[in-house]
């Protein structure tokens, strides 16, 4: 059972500089409490800074991935200050994720609704195990997902997404997968080995490459086609004077394995 001195969040690392941070409020099924957003924002701040960090693998304890806020908390003092302060936190911790220059796989659960099918949304890639479900519910409880939406909408189509937030409803892992919420469904006993499968091929690769192509990815994004190819022809000559990049063009030149 968990006790009030158990840790909100558990991390735990590999020689490799993969970094496991896992949700531990199993018995609110990992929702994002205020402390709990503290808790997160202050590991991916220390990643940020972190030389050796590679990959990130976000996980939950207990039956769910993530039920989105902390619906108790959020219903104890309402006033509309107090919520732009919660939304802007999530905010921030969200984009955390995403400035992050290493890649961040969501490993996903049970269920991930409201927030925490934003939290899915925001992270570079995710694995779902089969018997996992997607929502964002708030509709249901008279209040719209707009934040989430914006995580949404830049994942799936957007009837998809739409459908999704007006309605509410519950997706299977098959449908998240089909729609672009996550990349790879497994049986729940493979979950563990299919994200290793990924974090392998990561760390297979030159950390300047992933980082600089993880930045520029989400740029252009934002922005229009021509100065999308603007950006991506400069970060993309930047890249190819790295050590690393040179190397491994001539490696494939003289056919052998690059020697980063």
């Amino acid at each position: 059972m968990l006790t009030t001195q158990d840790p909100l969040l558990l991390r735990s690392a590999d020689a490799r500089g993969v970094i496991t941070l896992t949700m531990n409020r199993p018995q609110a099924f990992n929702s994002l409490s205020e402390d709990l957003l503290e808790a997160l924002q202050t590991e991916l701040d220390l990643i940020a800074r972190d030389d050796t960090a590679r990959v990130v693998v976000l996980a939950g304890t207990g039956k769910a991935f993530c039920a989105g806020h902390d619906l108790r908390e959020m219903r104890a003092a309402p006033s509309q200050r107090y919520y732009e302060k919660l939304f802007a936190q999530c905010g921030r911790m969200m984009m955390g994720i995403q400035r992050l220059d290493v890649p961040v796989i969501a490993r996903v659960h049970g269920i991930a609704t409201a927030a925490g099918c934003q939290l899915v949304a925001m992270c570079d890639l995710a694995v779902a195990a089969r018997e996992a479900r997607f929502a964002v519910s708030g509709v249901n409880l008279g209040l719209f997902c707009s934040t989430p939406s914006v995580a949404l909408s830049r994942n799936l189509g957007r009837k998809a997404a739409f459908e999704m937030l007006v309605t509410g409803g519950f997706i299977s892992a098959d449908e998240a997968q089909a729609k672009g919420l996550v990349n790879r469904v497994v049986a729940a006993a493979e979950l563990d080995a299919e994200v290793e499968s990924l974090v392998a091929s990561i760390v297979a690769k030159p950390k300047v490459a992933i980082g600089m192509g993880k930045q520029l990815f989400y740029r252009q994004l934002e922005v229009g086609i021509e100065a999308a190819y603007a950006d991506a022809t400069e970060t993309m000559a930047c890249n190819m004077m790295d050590h690393s990049a040179l190397e491994g063009v001539q490696a494939f030149i003289e056919k052998r394995p690059p020697k980063w």
